[in-house]
């Protein structure tokens, strides 16, 4: 495929971004993100922190998206991702509670979990979203692959790229977090 064709269909996926809520409603993108921001904003206001999680090329950009968060927006963020930390949980309780278990320490009510995996089946990122939800925290998901995957159904804000290539849900997520944290430079 040559790149002009490349790009094309990747700025379809990005404008067929889709957005539901907690109740599976599907809410038109530019509002969504409107709200999103909003949440990030009172967030950032409360003193609370952005906790970002994802594996491999999402753990990649979760880690990116907390450079933006901090330097940029001026918001407490972090990936969870300490090699000491995340070794010894892996290993103590098993990776799928890799995240939980940091979120059960530390996540609070101000606080907001942006959930990233491509497929939206990662157990990890699944338990991440259960602790975070149940300590009262606001949770954002980004998802890829299948409309019905389980991530997209079980955030507050639940945005999905219908593609089923890594390389287009990757780079729209770390798109769609920029887009985020230059909007929340902007309103400082």
């Amino acid at each position: 495929m040559d790149l002009i064709t490349c790009i094309d269909r990747f700025s379809r996926v990005l404008v067929n971004t889709t957005i539901t809520n907690f109740s599976y409603e599907t809410i038109i993108l530019e509002k969504g993100l409107h709200e999103i921001l909003n949440i990030l904003l009172i967030c950032r206001d409360r003193f609370g922190t952005a906790y970002i999680a994802g594996n491999g090329g999402s753990a990649a950009i979760a880690s990116h998206a907390v450079i933006d968060f901090l330097n940029m927006a001026k918001m407490k963020a972090t990936a969870m991702l300490d090699p000491a930390v995340t070794t010894c949980l892996s290993n103590d309780y098993g990776y799928e509670y890799v995240y939980a278990k940091q979120l059960a320490r530390f996540i609070q009510s101000e606080d907001v979990l942006i959930a990233i995996s491509s497929s939206g089946n990662s157990k990890n990122i699944i338990n991440a979203v259960d602790v975070a939800k149940n300590q009262g925290a606001t949770v954002i998901t980004l998802s890829g692959f299948t409309e019905n995957n389980v991530l997209r159904q079980i955030g507050h804000y639940n945005l999905w790229l219908n593609s089923k290539e890594y390389g287009q849900v990757e780079i729209g997520h770390a798109f769609i977090l920029h887009y985020l944290t230059d909007r929340l430079r902007e309103l400082l």
